[in-house]
């Protein structure tokens, strides 16, 4: 007989000789936790929190839908006034042409020249000289006030300058120009719609910058344009002008809200 009671039908373990048992598990034992942890079910996830118009209460949603409605409205108005001022004469523009007229003119007027076969060649500069009823009684006539050589300094190296300063002078003149004829006559209705928008524009920056008009009252103001044309490069055979050429405007008489500096 061998040393041990061993019974040769009973099951191997893993590494011992036939006979050795494995621990059975008691009943009613809990199983391990890793299973227990597998077996049980996840949790839902918490929801996710509401942003945006989505975060608002009905009330606040209702009211920023309308204005984004309204938002939208007006873009497309505009962008559609703006299409019909530029697109040629058809039924549209000559039933509702003055109301095209009145939205677009002179904030959103658009100018292609840059694009155009001939680009403009030149520099156009807008000077003013004004009179002046001084405190004394006295009129007093100023010197010529290059506007346009202010908003030139006052881009030249400026990173982000103002809309006013690139545009709001330069387009005040081409407005101008573009509805007089060359003996400074208005042609057609908007004539005399630019000659307001530029004549208050050179008061405006004459009580701003000009001593003389600030010290006393402007009566009159006279604008002129000075032209010059832009050099061609070294290396061309092309000579050109560098003499200036002046466009004088008559003397314009100011309005009594102008004169009492209604437009500063």
């Amino acid at each position: 007989m061998d040393a041990y009671d061993e019974d040769p039908r009973g099951p191997q373990g893993p590494d011992g000789s036939a006979g050795t048992r494995l621990p059975d598990t008691p009943p009613g034992s809990a199983p391990p936790p890793d299973a227990a942890a597998a077996s049980a079910p996840a949790p839902a996830p918490a929801p996710a929190p509401r942003t945006g118009v989505a975060a608002l209460s009905p009330r606040y949603q209702i009211g920023a839908a309308l204005a984004l409605a309204v938002v939208a409205v007006a873009a497309c108005v505009h962008l559609l006034m703006v299409f019909l001022s530029l697109a040629p004469a058809n039924t549209v523009t000559k039933q509702h042409g003055k109301a095209i007229e009145e939205w677009v003119y002179p904030e959103f007027e658009q100018n292609w020249k840059l694009f155009a076969p001939n680009p403009l060649q030149q520099n156009i500069a807008v000077q003013v000289r004004a009179e002046v009823r001084m405190r004394d009684g006295g009129l007093r006539t100023t010197g010529w006030t290059d506007l346009s050589a202010q908003d030139g300094a006052a881009i030249d190296g400026n990173l982000a300058p103002s809309h006013t300063q690139q545009n709001l002078l330069r387009r005040a003149w081409d407005f101008f120009t573009a509805t007089h004829g060359t003996d400074n006559r208005p042609v057609g209705m908007r004539g005399s719609l630019s000659e307001q928008y530029l004549r208050r524009i050179v008061v405006m920056r004459l009580y701003r910058d000009d001593p003389t008009s600030r010290e006393g009252v402007i009566q009159r103001v006279q604008v002129r344009s000075s032209t010059t044309n832009v050099q061609p490069p070294p290396w061309s055979r092309e000579r050109v002008s560098d003499k200036p050429v002046y466009r004088l405007l008559p003397w314009w008489s100011l309005t009594s809200d102008e004169a009492a500096g209604g437009v500063r």
